[in-house]
């Protein structure tokens, strides 16, 4: 399974870096996201993937089960989900902003008019 995952990470990673090498934005933009669900598999992989129980502490004992699942890297990605989120609406609303001012999706056109 983690052959398969790093395989699709390594298609996720080649992808998302192609898209943003383009000249249109909103390849760019996509390109974005992308990596970002790269980098979140990344993380969830690093991290080990085992089927195991809960890291909860039972009344009486001083740490969980002996086969507990690691709570930081779903704590990493959730945090990263929600910053790839807030990068994402600002890129996309300077892209709309930019897209308005020049009325054109490439980007040797934007910088054709800078004055």
């Amino acid at each position: 399974m983690e052959v398969l995952l790093a395989i699709l990470i390594g298609g996720l990673y080649a992808s998302g870096l192609y898209l943003m090498m383009r000249r249109s934005i909103v390849k760019l933009i996509v390109g974005l996201a992308i990596l970002g669900h790269a980098a979140n598999l990344l993380v969830f992989t690093a991290a080990g993937l085992t089927r195991a129980q809960a890291p909860l502490v039972a009344p009486g004992e001083d740490a969980p089960p002996p086969l507990h699942a690691d709570p930081l890297p779903q704590a990493l990605v959730l945090t990263a989900i929600v910053i790839s989120f807030a990068v994402l609406a600002f890129t996309m609303v300077l892209f709309k902003r930019a897209y308005q001012t020049v009325g054109e999706d490439d980007l040797d056109q934007m910088k054709a008019t800078d004055t």
